[in-house]
């Protein structure tokens, strides 16, 4: 029994005094606080995690991938991170359990991290130091809308609509629904969702009043020619079938589900609104970062690794089965594949290439650019959520904030190191992205001068 126990302590001793010596450990500066790590066998250099016990939330949308990809191909694993992945109800459940605790962290609308920062709705300091995606989102309509859309939009030789429709072919449905004492009522998913800011711009850009939020007045309803309420994403088509609105934006797969069930067609994406514009962010409070910056750091390097694998060709078809899990997104394989493997299917049968519909890492989709977060305090100020004028400077002190490239360019760095990533990956950057006017009315948006791109919208507020 004695030889048994002196065996046993003996060879974990050798176990410890072998762990012990393998470890290289050395400090990475560059953050707002100093990050160090341990040198594991192995590819992956291992943070020394603070909270190695992680509960992270999303909603099912197709653009959760990076959190399902980490997890399921052992991204999380290889940086010493335990993580659950729970799905939640809606996005302020996600925001008040991320403020509150509950969740460490979460899939969340671009917007909600930066209106909590400025003000409007539920104030808490929270940050970002990774993007999830670009693109990935639709408008569609209900059948009776598009039949009645549908002769003011141009075709092609074949008799097919040519895209990008514009708001301008529902501009008479609106005015029949009015004429006939209804209100012309669509649905987004959140106040300050991209999908209120791109269904908004959208129906700006054809003369059609979105509606003015107030101080006073938080529906965003004020000399609306069209009527927007929130509806959470994966009841989107149940409401539109039950006639309660007659249109929506939201993400996939929420909209390839109306052409599947035949209750509705896309007539837009938001490529065609705004071409590779950011969508979704990985959020955590500014106090989890400051008090564990290894594992942010860690979190960030595996959502790192799950973006590249999301856009490696032949990954794909992977992907859509793994989303397919009830536990994600729990939608059938053919809707999920119809958006994620390169395609977008507007009426049933009329099903288009769209390579660039999911992006997860090409374009250096996983960065968070300074100029992506500039966009969405524009457009609250635009409508009204940000009641008062500010100055331009305090667009870009405001999202330095909440928009932490710092931690991305550690984790990005410390996969260079690790061979994970190469260094035309890595974009050389001050945050900004050049000049696009790659919108759909063609305006130009220029992040360092906030104050004129609100100034040059006709609908919405001026400063």
């Amino acid at each position: 029994m004695k030889s048994k126990v002196f065996k046993v302590l003996a060879f974990s001793a050798l176990v410890f005094l072998v762990s012990c010596g393998s470890d290289t450990k050395k400090k990475v500066t560059g953050s707002k606080s100093e990050t160090t790590i341990s040198k594991e066998a192995g590819k992956t250099k291992q943070l020394e995690i603070e909270k190695p016990q992680l509960t992270f939330g999303f909603i099912k949308l197709t653009d959760m991938a990076p959190l399902a990809i980490a997890k399921e191909k052992g991204f999380f694993e290889d940086e010493g991170l335990f993580v659950s992945v729970e799905a939640q109800s809606n996005w302020k459940n996600i925001l008040d359990r991320v403020i509150d605790g509950q969740l460490d962290g979460s899939h969340m609308l671009a917007g909600q991290p930066i209106a909590a920062g400025a003000g409007f709705g539920r104030q808490a300091a929270l940050v970002t130091p990774f993007s999830m995606d670009l693109n990935g989102n639709g408008i569609t309509v209900s059948n009776d809308v598009w039949s009645k859309m549908k002769p003011n939009v141009p075709a092609d030789a074949e008799g097919k609509p040519i895209h990008p429709i514009t708001a301008e072919s529902l501009k008479p449905v609106i005015t029949e629904y009015r004429n006939s004492g209804k209100a012309f009522k669509m649905g987004m998913v959140f106040p300050v969702s991209t999908h209120n800011y791109e269904i908004r711009y959208w129906l700006a850009a054809a003369g059609i009043h979105p509606g003015m939020y107030t101080a006073d007045n938080i529906q965003g309803q004020i000399d609306a020619e069209v009527l927007l309420s929130v509806t959470p994403p994966p009841q989107m088509p149940a409401t539109l079938e039950a006639g309660t609105i007659y249109g929506y934006c939201v993400g996939e797969p929420w909209n390839q589900q109306a052409v599947f069930k035949g209750i509705g067609v896309p007539v837009i994406t938001n490529y065609d609104i705004w071409k590779n514009n950011p969508e979704k962010v990985f959020v955590m409070t500014k106090k989890f970062v400051e008090e564990n910056p290894n594992t942010a750091t860690a979190v960030t390097k595996a959502l790192i690794r799950a973006g590249k694998w999301l856009d490696t060709p032949g990954n794909r078809i992977e992907a859509v089965k793994i989303l397919s899990m009830p536990q994600y997104v729990g939608a059938d394989e053919v809707v999920l594949a119809n958006s994620m493997t390169g395609t977008f299917e507007f009426e049933k049968g009329d099903k288009r290439e769209m390579p660039d519909f999911n992006v997860f890492f090409r374009y250096h989709a996983t960065y968070p650019f300074y100029s992506d977060g500039v966009w969405f305090l524009t457009q609250m100020r635009r409508w009204g959520q940000i009641p008062e004028a500010k100055s331009a400077d305090w667009y870009g002190k405001k999202i330095k904030e909440i928009y932490r490239p710092d931690i991305w360019k550690i984790a990005a760095d410390l996969l260079l190191e690790e061979g994970y990533l190469t260094s035309e990956e890595v974009p050389t950057t001050d945050g900004y992205k050049e000049l696009t006017t790659e919108f759909i009315d063609g305006n130009a948006f220029n992040a360092k001068d906030p104050i004129g791109y609100i100034n040059s919208f006709e609908i919405g507020n001026k400063d």
